[in-house]
């Protein structure tokens, strides 16, 4: 069972009510859980729809659980209790489906004005798509930011669910919590945060739409200077299959990165847009020479700005990486560090994944709703149909 929150990072203080869901609404509440608050993730009998062992979901790291039955009588009740005490609350269903179990922002904001009521959807609470299911692939389909990435003459790339889910919906429904939370701190009032992955994904492309508008950027995928057009940003193949990242965008790093490579002669095409193709055959060949770790070898310690590509195995052993502690084992599971990092009140992987059901008594004691031990359910129950 998860032990009380340490007061250790810059939301010490802060209580945040998750309703339970999957992808990026639990991602959103581990990040407000590594920062520091106190969140209670509230679960369902029979669990989500994620085929994960609980024991491994590090997405409810820092967390406490209980489980709640929002289909049984007085399920919503002992929410709306949690609510009366919480800073924050979150939910990542369907539009309209909070309102129909009774926890939905009317209900919680007339019990406690104050509250942030941060909802994660992907089409957002309106508009003709808000009430179909999608997942990140739709999501980031239609804001164009699918269609950036691949090769040229290829389909897109799919960049597994951190493009959409996660980059797009959940941090910034953090962004939006948290100045929400500002704002309540400041005049006492709450307010919902509607915080849809196809805005958010939209939005991380400001600049490519700024570049697209002044034709400095072709709408087209591997024709670009940062989405593998250029022969100096992007990924080779070295001679035992693996790869290296390559990144020399000014000319002085580029000088760097040839003479390393060993293509001085071909230095001047840096500028020439008509010798990249030459360029970019240059460098492959090159690459193909050597192995990944000789190739890291030569690079190591240059502004040449290259890095071999790694696997998440491989990752959390990189000497960089492990020197600033990147990754952390934490009973016996290894897994990023809380980020980003804060000089005065510094953050911390605190407990490990919260187990259905097993905060119950504490969350009761702590947050001072009796109930929730009463009636505490048995994590694998199933809810009634």
């Amino acid at each position: 069972m998860a032990t009380a929150p340490s007061p250790h990072g810059p939301l010490a203080g802060v209580r945040v009510v998750e309703l339970a869901g999957i992808g990026p609404g639990p991602f959103a509440a581990m990040l407000l859980g590594d920062l520091g608050a106190d969140v209670v993730r509230v679960d369902r009998p029979g669990g989500t729809d994620l085929a994960l062992d609980p024991a491994f979901d590090t997405t409810n790291r820092n967390k406490r659980s209980v489980v709640v039955d929002l289909k049984e009588p007085g399920g919503a009740d002992l929410v709306l209790e949690l609510v009366d005490r919480a800073d924050v609350l979150i939910e990542g269903w369907r539009p309209g489906v909070a309102e129909r179990l009774g926890v939905g922002p009317e209900s919680c904001l007339s019990r406690n004005p104050s509250l942030v009521y941060g909802r994660m959807t992907g089409w957002g609470q309106e508009g003709p798509l808000a009430p179909r299911a999608g997942h990140d692939i739709a999501y980031i389909a239609v804001t164009g930011t699918l269609g950036m990435i691949g090769t040229p003459g290829g389909p897109p790339a799919v960049p597994a669910n951190l493009l959409g889910d996660y980059a797009g919906g959940s941090l910034y429904l953090v962004v939006g919590v948290l100045a929400a939370l500002h704002h309540a701190r400041a005049d006492g009032t709450g307010q919902v945060v509607d915080a849809a992955i196809v805005d958010g994904a939209a939005h991380l492309s400001t600049m490519i739409h700024g570049m697209l508008a002044a034709g400095g950027w072709q709408d087209r995928r591997g024709a670009n200077l940062l989405d593998g057009g250029c022969p100096f940003y992007g990924v080779y193949e070295t001679a035992d299959g693996g790869h290296m990242a390559v990144g020399a965008l000014e000319r002085r790093f580029h000088d760097e990165f040839a003479a390393l490579l060993g293509i001085e002669d071909l230095a001047a095409a840096h500028g020439d847009t008509a010798r990249w193709t030459e360029l970019r055959e240059a460098v492959a060949r090159r690459f193909r020479a050597r192995t990944r770790a000789e190739w890291t070898d030569v690079f190591e310690g240059s502004d040449a700005c290259v890095a071999p590509v790694l696997s998440l195995r491989e990752a959390p052993s990189h000497p960089h990486l492990s020197a600033r502690g990147t990754f952390r084992d934490h009973d016996g599971l290894t897994q990023p560090a809380p980020a980003p990092r804060f000089s005065r009140t510094p953050t911390t992987i605190r407990s490990a994944p919260a187990r259905p059901g097993a905060d119950a008594e504490a969350v009761a004691r702590d947050w001072a709703v009796p109930g929730l031990a009463a009636r505490a359910s048995h994590p694998h129950r199933k809810a009634p149909q």
